[in-house]
């Protein structure tokens, strides 16, 4: 009965987001004192539906979830030549959150969710129709690798999402702990990962996780309705909130800091946000605004 429960809570999930028309923007990015400077937006998905779930496999690769024909599929746009094109051959379920795996070459993994409920993470390679299961039966919703034998991950655990430290070298999984969210990270320039739980008050704490001693530090709570967050460097924390931009310094702040307004370019309603590994792009998903 749970794992009908866990089926149907994930299956609506998927349909309310596809029915949602996002796009996904590429932005140059600047660290200024005191904040950012986000300049050069461009729209790189440019298409009615769900466009998604944004990460760089490099410093000129974005890949996103992308709606093809009225499908999810994993799109990757490249920035040197300004084109996207489809990573992979179309399969009968659809693609979630495409994420580049560590050491793998051009290889990618992805949540599918297939049309009989199915759930499971799979990894793809390139131009390919086949893929595989990244650890057999078990029904991901959200991770992020640490490196190329470890991975972060919310998985289906009833009702709720559980979090979950998996060790791809030897197929085990180690529960952590239960009602997690669904932004899981590893930090830029550290050795750290990152994550949020569900609070009694059901807005999001944000800790880390050291991977090396299984110790979690709380840093802070996000602002209320906020479910995303991207690093911007191992101490700085950004999200978005309508059409403007905030920071947490865990160093020198202990309150969001609103450090961009993007109110005239064109969207609203900023959620999963990706900084690229210099640092010097960010891809953010966003609604347009109807003209």
């Amino acid at each position: 009965m749970k794992y009908q429960l866990s089926v149907l809570f994930m299956l609506c999930f998927f349909c309310l987001n596809a029915q949602s028309n996002t796009e996904v923007y590429l932005c140059n990015l600047e660290s200024v004192y005191g904040g950012i400077d986000i300049f050069n937006i461009q729209n790189i998905s440019n298409d009615p539906g769900y466009d998604s779930q944004p990460s760089f496999s490099d410093n000129n690769t974005v890949l996103f979830a992308g709606n093809h024909n009225g499908q999810t599929d994993i799109a990757q746009y490249s920035i040197s030549e300004k084109s996207k094109t489809w990573f992979h051959l179309p399969t009968d379920g659809g693609e979630y959150s495409p994420t580049h795996i560590p050491n793998g070459k051009n290889n990618v993994a992805a949540v599918r969710l297939d049309p009989d409920g199915l759930q499971r993470l799979y990894y793809y390679k390139k131009d390919s129709p086949n893929s595989s299961e990244v650890i057999e039966g078990l029904q991901v919703a959200y991770f992020a690798y640490y490196d190329d034998q470890t991975l972060l991950a919310s998985v289906l655990g009833g009702e709720d999402l559980d979090l979950v430290l998996c060790n791809l070298k030897t197929k085990t999984v180690d529960t952590l702990l239960t009602n997690s969210g669904r932004s899981i990270h590893k930090v830029l320039g550290s050795k750290s990962m990152s994550y949020t739980i569900i609070n009694k008050e059901k807005n999001e704490d944000l800790y880390l996780f050291d991977v090396d001693s299984g110790e979690s530090f709380f840093v802070c709570q996000l602002p209320i309705g906020v479910q995303d967050y991207t690093w911007l460097n191992s101490s700085q924390i950004l999200i978005g909130s309508g059409s403007k931009i905030y920071m947490y310094d865990t160093f020198l702040s202990s309150e969001w800091k609103l450090v961009a307004d993007l109110s005239g370019a064109g969207f609203k309603n900023i959620s999963r946000m990706a900084v690229s590994p210099d640092e010097k792009k960010i891809a953010l998903v966003a609604e347009p605004v109807q003209k």
